[in-house]
């Protein structure tokens, strides 16, 4: 009976933390990619890769620790490089110019990971 009784509180919970990130706004959910699979990798790591949490609110960046010395990429809906930069803080504002659907693109290492965005 306890065990029912758990699954059934777990069960009840699970759409919770979805609505509690989607309240918070603008987790950019993103995808883990290669960058390039050969960049000083003479023994690949065959573990999980760990997506770094990103935030956006208007046009302000929020990045976990993971982020810092990593490239930062904003494409365009044509595939164009709109605007780089590396990543030195856990925050960074993006010029008032940038309008429109992007692509983000961290690079980190080998890893490319990568979302859309609105600004």
């Amino acid at each position: 009976m306890k065990r029912l009784f758990f699954v059934l509180t777990m069960a009840a919970l699970l759409p919770f933390p979805s609505v509690c990130v989607n309240a918070v706004g603008g987790v950019v959910p993103l995808e883990v990619g290669y960058a390039d699979p050969t960049y000083g990798q003479t023994n690949p790591n065959k573990g999980p890769v760990l997506v770094p949490e990103v935030s956006l609110k208007d046009h302000t960046l929020t990045f976990d620790a993971t982020c810092l010395g990593c490239e930062l990429r904003l494409l365009d809906e044509n595939g164009v490089l709109a605007y780089s930069t590396t990543i030195t803080s856990s925050t960074l504002v993006l010029p008032s110019y940038l309008s429109g659907d992007y692509e983000i693109q961290i690079i980190c290492g080998i890893y490319c990971f990568y979302g859309d965005i609105s600004l």
